[in-house]
């Protein structure tokens, strides 16, 4: 357990310093919203783009590992998408919703927790796992957002507006344009790199601190549901992808360790940025972060004791 504290103390701590800079005015009112329009317009398309660009088919060519983490994820968002669509939830919002319940934190917490626990070895699933999430996972998500958003009347006009807005997203744009530059075989001038490489590493911060100061506001709406979303993430998704690595797949025993490791972490910071960018109530997502964040302290030490 001190292990699972020590990789995920420092995220309180910037959710911390946005909720009380927030709080005692050192933030402003728009804060929040500001902070994550830096993020999603400069440091996570830098991220992204850097991620893609800099992949290798040999490191990433793991298609048992890849069909496991990319099935069970995208099983969880598509059942927790209809759930929470035939409730009483927007397609829009039980799209983020629908984030929120698989979109695992395997970057910051995922890495560390990995190498800690499988050694050297543990980093390239975690890496491959970071991909699936942040590109694959979440470009469906914004998918079903923007046509969620769309009420043209005609079919071909509202899939025009959704191709357009995708079009225009800096978090499609990216990967894509990272993926390109893969292909090209060229090599990321060391200058562009290091630029990269500086707005990247803000990205994790700048929206934990963004949450912090969404958290600090006095008025907000009911956060009903986040209990069912970190339920789905904590102990749901993981089942899922452990059934699948074992029963399905019959992965190699580190590559299935991985992969239960991997799924079973807290919700990321991606579907909070994501309600912020569109404009979403963001206060059922906001609460899934924190407190699927402070219930895998269990949940994390039980993996990782079994593991």
């Amino acid at each position: 357990m001190s292990n699972v504290i020590n990789v995920i103390l420092p995220i309180f701590g910037l959710i911390l310093a946005g909720f009380v800079c927030r709080r005692t005015g050192c933030l402003g009112e728009y804060a929040a919203t500001e902070l994550n329009r830096f993020v999603v317009w400069l440091c996570l398309p830098a991220l992204l783009f850097t991620a893609t660009a800099t992949a290798s088919l040999e490191e990433i060519w793991h298609p048992g590992f890849v069909a496991v983490v990319t099935i069970g994820t995208l099983f969880v968002f598509f059942v927790t998408l209809l759930v929470r669509w035939k409730g009483k939830r927007s397609l829009s919002d039980a799209s983020i919703d629908a984030l929120s319940a698989s979109y695992a934190n395997t970057g910051y917490i995922g890495i560390p927790l990995c190498i800690l626990v499988l050694g050297d070895e543990g980093l390239e699933p975690a890496l491959i796992a970071t991909l699936i999430v942040v590109c694959v996972l979440f470009s469906v998500a914004i998918v079903f957002v923007e046509v969620g958003l769309q009420d043209e009347g005609s079919a071909s006009k509202a899939l025009r507006k959704v191709a357009m807005s995708l079009a225009k997203n800096p978090l499609v744009v990216s990967p894509i344009l990272g993926g390109f530059w893969a292909a090209s075989g060229l090599e990321i001038p060391t200058s562009a790199g290091r630029f990269l490489d500086m707005l990247g590493a803000a990205t994790t911060p700048c929206a934990l601190i963004s949450l912090g100061a969404f958290l600090a506001k006095k008025e907000q709406a009911q956060e009903g549901g986040a209990a069912a979303l970190v339920g789905i993430k904590l102990v749901i998704h993981p089942l899922i992808v452990w059934g699948l690595a074992i029963h399905v797949f019959a992965l190699p025993a580190l590559w299935a360790k991985a992969a239960l490791l991997l799924c079973a972490l807290p919700t990321g910071t991606g579907p909070f940025m994501l309600s912020e960018f569109y404009g979403r109530e963001a206060s059922v997502v906001a609460h899934s972060i924190l407190w699927s964040t402070v219930g895998s302290i269990i949940t994390l030490s039980i993996v990782l004791f079994w593991i």
